[in-house]
């Protein structure tokens, strides 16, 4: 455990607790963290979440904008529905990334797990796009990755880390509670 691991802990933590309450703070904070967990996942050749990192970073900035865009007079983060259809293209990228990435990192690089690190950061991927396009749903998706991330920083020995995850999981959970929540107040009433 080194001292880079605790900070990416907490500014990660922070990030996604911000994200379930839907506050815009979640954007920067969450920049931070990539930038942090980026430097990390170097130190340990996880290159693929590395490199996702990167990706979240451009991700982040996208969210940013359109979380700004897509508020109540009030403020508050509108949550949109997720269609059949964006789901299984979503999924489908998941995929294809997954081996696409696989298959790179398998070949052409040292590292350490590059199958799973591949799969967990394709779908992490699908999974940030959706909540920058307000979909509770992007919560259950992070609940399936983060299962699989604890085992993964477990096999590095990245404990405090493994931990955080454990605590999205959990963060996640709430997260789609809440959106689904504020999607439910939004729908007309029944008459």
């Amino acid at each position: 455990m080194s001292a880079l691991e605790i900070i990416a802990v907490v500014v990660s933590f922070l990030g996604i607790w911000l994200t379930a309450k839907r506050r815009m703070l979640c954007w920067p904070v969450s920049l931070l963290a990539c930038a942090l967990y980026f430097q990390l996942f170097l130190k340990v050749r996880l290159y693929a979440d590395m490199v996702l990192q990167a990706l979240f970073a451009a991700a982040i900035l996208y969210g940013w904008v359109v979380w700004a865009r897509g508020k109540h007079d009030e403020g508050e983060v509108i949550v949109e529905p997720l269609t059949y259809l964006q789901a299984g293209v979503g999924l489908a990228a998941g995929t294809v990334g997954a081996v696409a990435i696989g298959w790179f990192t398998s070949h052409h690089t040292d590292a350490a797990l590059p199958w799973m690190d591949a799969a967990l950061s394709s779908f992490s991927l699908v999974s940030q796009y959706w909540t920058a396009r307000r979909h509770a749903a992007s919560w259950l998706l992070w609940i399936a990755v983060d299962v699989l991330y604890v085992g993964m920083f477990g096999v590095k020995g990245l404990w405090l880390t493994a931990a955080l995850y454990a605590a999205m999981i959990v963060l996640a959970a709430v997260g789609y509670k809440n959106w689904r929540r504020s999607a439910a107040s939004r729908l007309p009433e029944s008459m």
